[in-house]
């Protein structure tokens, strides 16, 4: 709200929840056959101490402490056997959208007096620092594409996933349909319960984040501690759920031989059958960069946005190549998008593009050395090394995605299934 107000959050999510939902649509297609969230979540907890124990110190090393103490809750929660990863899973879904009917209900029914809806959905606020009312309308729309990423795990879990051409791309619309619409309720009810902008929206002595203390004024300390439990819970569950996605694409990865230590991480735990190395590795990874936001946030913040511009170019790539050199030759599974698929596909690959310069402009104003958005130079220098290793190395011996078929890995060609030795 702070950038744009409650329009710019409203309208922002809305349009940026229909594009992506095109973006899941194209993808869901295609599809046949953690560190940021962690350290939010620990940035939340040290907030929370603060309220009810001012007098304790959340330095950015306690912040680190239990950041790291989630990490390893959630390496546990995935090293174990694949279907009690999806018990947790549904268990998770349904726990977040019964916190926001809460949330909703009971919020709505306890602050008094409710803002207008003139309020909820007209009223714009520029507060980012910047003279353009439409610059900071699109930070906005930039937080709500941070906020609806990451439904391709779906894709990364269909070899786990029973009927996975028809699992997997429904469950990659659901998960955007079912996140658009409860956010968007979500949003509208928060927007309503806010009864003082300046004081609980812009004021520097706000409780950080904001939502708290929209929460604390309106329903009280006791309800506010309840709320934010929910809350709570929905963040940790979202990074379990990423690190479970992130485990499988390193595996997959390692299984192609494009990892170091491919050998160890493509590997089974032959009690869980889960790859637990994988699991492990994407932990002491997020721990590692963790540690840039005790040595240099802005360099954190950088590391933060390039993951984010990497999400979108992985969902770019895919549906280019579809509407592109894929156009005649590919072969739709039992979802598809039929006569609509090319129109979609473009439109999406033009929202991916926008929101991916977006995500590498600068966020605060006045820009300074401090606060200026560095994710365009970490990315070019993995997308130079990237190519550059595949180009000089890689090209000589990846001749396709592995694959395991009746027990044996296979490597896909074109036209047909050729059997690896071993």
């Amino acid at each position: 709200m702070m950038d744009a107000g409650s329009m710019g959050v409203i309208w922002g999510w809305i349009i940026t929840s229909f594009f992506t939902l095109l973006i899941a649509m194209s993808l869901a297609e295609i599809c046949i056959g953690i560190t940021s969230i962690d350290l939010g979540l620990a940035q939340f907890v040290a907030g929370i101490i603060n309220i009810w124990s001012p007098e304790v110190d959340t330095s950015v090393y306690m912040q680190y402490g239990i950041f790291v103490g989630i990490l390893l809750l959630h390496g546990v929660i995935n090293s174990v056997a694949v279907n009690l990863n999806g018990i947790m899973n549904q268990a998770a879904f349904w726990l977040n959208m019964l916190g926001i009917i809460f949330i909703v209900v009971v919020g709505l029914s306890i602050t008094r007096p409710l803002s207008t809806g003139d309020f909820v959905f007209t009223q714009f606020f520029n507060g980012s620092g910047f003279s353009s009312d439409g610059y900071a309308f699109l930070l906005v729309i930039l937080q709500s594409q941070y906020t609806l990423s990451g439904y391709d795990s779906a894709a990364h879990m269909s070899e786990e996933t029973k009927n996975s051409q028809t699992g997997s791309p429904y469950a990659i619309l659901v998960a955007v349909a079912a996140n658009a619409f409860s956010g968007l309720i979500f949003l509208v009810a928060i927007s309503f319960m806010v009864t003082d902008f300046m004081g609980q929206i812009v004021s520097d002595g706000a409780i950080q984040p904001q939502m708290i203390q929209v929460f604390y004024d309106g329903v009280g300390p006791a309800w506010t501690m309840v709320f934010l439990i929910f809350v709570m819970l929905s963040i940790f569950f979202c990074g379990s759920a990423l690190t479970l996605g992130s485990s499988r694409m390193v595996y997959a990865f390692a299984r192609d031989g494009a990892m170091p230590f491919s050998k160890q991480l493509h590997t089974l735990n032959p009690k869980t059958k889960s790859p637990v190395i994988a699991v492990w590795f994407n932990i002491v990874v997020a721990g590692i960069v963790g540690l840039l936001y005790i040595i240099n946030d802005t360099a954190f913040e950088a590391i933060v946005s390039l993951n984010t511009i990497g999400a979108q170019m992985s969902y770019l790539i895919p549906i280019v190549l579809r509407i592109t050199v894929s156009r005649t030759k590919f072969t739709p599974g039992p979802w598809h998008l039929g006569r609509f698929s090319i129109v979609i596909g473009y439109i999406s690959s033009a929202w991916l593009l926008f929101t991916c310069a977006l995500f590498i402009c600068p966020t605060e104003a006045p820009v300074t050395a401090d606060n200026m958005n560095y994710a365009v130079i970490p990315f070019v220098v993995i997308m130079a090394f990237s190519t550059g290793y595949y180009m000089i190395w890689g090209r000589k011996w990846f001749t396709g995605p592995v694959r395991v078929v009746d027990g044996e890995e296979v490597i896909l060609e074109e036209d047909d299934y050729s059997v690896k030795a071993g």
